[in-house]
This record gives structure tokens, sequence and C-alpha cells, in this order.
């Protein structure tokens, strides 16, 4: 088992209201022939204000894919780095206490990855392995802490640090006028996360189980078309559909442990529009309060990507987080299609590791 710790979050000082984004749409495709059902969709979003990177008149620009790229690793090297240190105090250790870096992003690229720069800039050692996940899209925030927990079941002891950081606002097309990519414009935002995962101690969710699921033949439902001006992001209205496949093999995750999913007394969901978390409430006949830490995250900051899950986790936490030993279910959702779930109890023991026991753990090999 090994334990997730509080997330440290943080967004851009930039920010754009669900009004701001409907009157960019009517303004700049006053002539599309699909602007109402575009209005429609964006209005139904449940966004009411999202972070973005630059001020929104720069954010309509395109110079480059080239130009972006660059952005991206300037903006993600000044910033990730007090989301590590807070995430790190959260845990109650040190830079030297961990021994994986698992980085998720969607949104840019840079070989060698942001975990090499982090190694060599933050005073990781050396030694510390590495896990870049780049093409899980919104699913890789669940799937970075299941990988975590992977690690720490092989190597028991050991601690991982896990970093989401998604600039969504770099994708924004101008000439892409599909309807799909307008309700994209309006529900996606930017925002960056690291949580610790620890080996032994912390107080979060223990993580005791995790699993992935495919759903078959649906690798084009939500996909990057790369073009000369960078990533087009393709979604199919069929995407939501989806739960009715994805809330029973949650069910099917659990039963054999003796779970109910849905009995559970807490639950972190990705929030990739209100008809995901509408539908996986119907299937699994549970309220609508169930997601609500999903819900403010969608409220206040759009569609994060791999962020959402460290987001409303970090709301629950913000509220006092869940009893001691509750039962609880993390649940991300992306490309593919693809769920990664984790199944855990809420341990509230305020019982670390010390520093002097953590240098005493066996290096791995």
């Amino acid at each position: 088992m090994a334990t997730l710790c509080r997330p440290a979050i943080a967004v851009p000082e930039h920010l754009i209201t669900r009004e701001q984004t409907l009157e960019l749409a009517r303004d700049l495709h006053r002539d599309h022939p699909q602007l109402d059902l575009a209005l429609r969709l964006i209005a139904n979003t449940g966004v009411r204000t999202r972070h973005i990177l630059q001020p929104i008149e720069d954010t309509l620009k395109h110079p480059g894919f080239a130009a972006r790229n660059a952005l991206y690793e300037k903006e993600a090297k000044s910033r990730v780095p007090d989301v590590v240190r807070r995430a790190l105090g959260h845990a109650d250790l040190a830079v030297t206490d961990i021994d994986l870096i698992v980085y998720v992003s969607c949104t840019g690229f840079t070989m060698p990855s942001m975990t090499a720069w982090l190694i060599n800039t933050m005073g990781f050692r050396h030694s510390t392995r590495q896990l870049p996940i780049a093409q899980l899209g919104c699913a890789a925030g669940g799937a970075a802490i299941n990988r975590a927990h992977d690690f720490c079941t092989a190597y028991p002891g050991s601690n991982v640090l896990v970093v989401a950081c998604e600039f969504c606002s770099l994708l924004y097309q101008p000439t892409d006028l599909a309807v799909g990519n307008l309700l994209s414009n309006g529900l996606f935002g930017d925002a960056l996360a690291a949580a610790v995962v620890r080996g032994e101690g912390g107080d979060g969710v223990r993580i005791e189980r995790n699993s992935s699921r495919l759903v078959p033949d649906t690798e084009s439902w939500i996909s990057y078309e790369v073009r000369e001006t960078g990533f087009h992001f393709l979604l199919d209205k069929r995407v939501p559909g989806t739960m009715s496949v994805l809330a029973p093999a949650m069910r099917d995750m659990a039963e054999p442990h003796g779970w109910d999913i849905a009995g559970l007394d807490f639950y972190i969901v990705h929030a990739g529009g209100p008809r995901i978390l509408d539908d996986l409430g119907r299937y699994l006949r549970l309220p609508r309060s169930t997601f609500r830490y999903s819900r403010r995250t969608l409220a206040e900051r759009g569609n994060v990507a791999s962020v959402v899950v460290f987001d409303a986790l970090a709301r629950l936490f913000a509220d006092g987080g869940a009893e001691h030993g509750a039962r609880g279910v993390i649940a991300g959702f992306g490309p593919g299609i693809t769920a990664e779930i984790a199944l855990g109890t809420w341990t509230a023991t305020g019982v670390g590791t010390s520093r002097d026991e953590a240098d005493r753990r066996p290096a791995l090999a």
C-alpha cells in the first residue's frame, strides 16, 4: 500500500468567465452555421471561470507551434517548482526522499523530459527514476497515481512525486471551426498540480488497489490530430456514452474485494464535463452531491485535463478530509478511451516517516 498525500495546486493569473467566452464566440464566429449549437454547448458545460496562461488577446493569436511549445517549456519551468515544494511540504518529505518522479502533460512537449530538469535544478538525487507520461490526456492524472502505487508496491518504503502541468490554452486553434473544437475552447483551462505518494506514513488516501480499463474501438473518440499548427483536439459526441461501460468496470473492480462502488464515502472523479458526471451518477445510482468536488473543479477551473483529480482531491482535503478508514475511489478518464481507477481508504493518523528513517531505507537496485 501507499498513501497519496495532499496535493498542491496552482493556476495562472489570467481569468476568463463563461460570459466572456460566449461573447468571444459570438464575435469571432458570427457567421458560423452552427453557432447557436456551439453557444448552447458552451453554456451547458457548467464552467463558470477558467484560468489561462496569457491575456485573452494573446491566447487568441497563433505565433506557430514552435513558439507555443517554447512558451509551454518556459512557463512550466517557472511554475512547477513551487507546486513541487508545497507538495513535498504536505508530505513532510525532502527532495532527497523521492525515488521516482512521474511527470504528466498532454499540452506541451520537451525532450529530455521535465523530470530531468527537476532533478538537475531542485536537488533530487541523481539516482531518482523518471517516468514522463505524455499521451494519456485527461486520464494521465489517475494513471500517474496508479503507477506511483505500483512502484511503491514493488519497492516498499519508496516515495513518488507526481507532477501534472497542463496549459490547454496553448492548444487554441483559430482556424479550426468544428463544433467540437469550439466547445473545447469554452471547456478547457490551465492548471498545475503536484502530490507525493508515500510508501510509508503520511495522511491522505491509502491506495489499496488500482485498475485500468479500455473501452474497445473508441480510439478516435478523444484524440489529437497533429498538423503544422500543432495539436488539434478532436472530440466525438459519443464520449459521454462510455460511462455505460466504465461504471460497470468500476463496480467489477471493487466487488472482488468486498467493496460496493455505489456505497463508498468519497469520490474523486475526472470532471470532463457535466454529462460525464451525470451519467456516472445515474449508472451507479448516486445522488448529484456525490461528485461535488469534481463539479466545483469544473465550475471554477474548467476541464484542466490531468490536473482535475488532484484539484478535486485538494478540495476534499480543504474540507477537512474524510473520516479515518473511510473508503473512496479516484478515477480518471481519457483517450483510448481509458479509465484509470484506484480504490483506497482515508488515513488521518498524523504519523510520518522521519528523515533518519528515510535515510535508512535500502537503496533501490
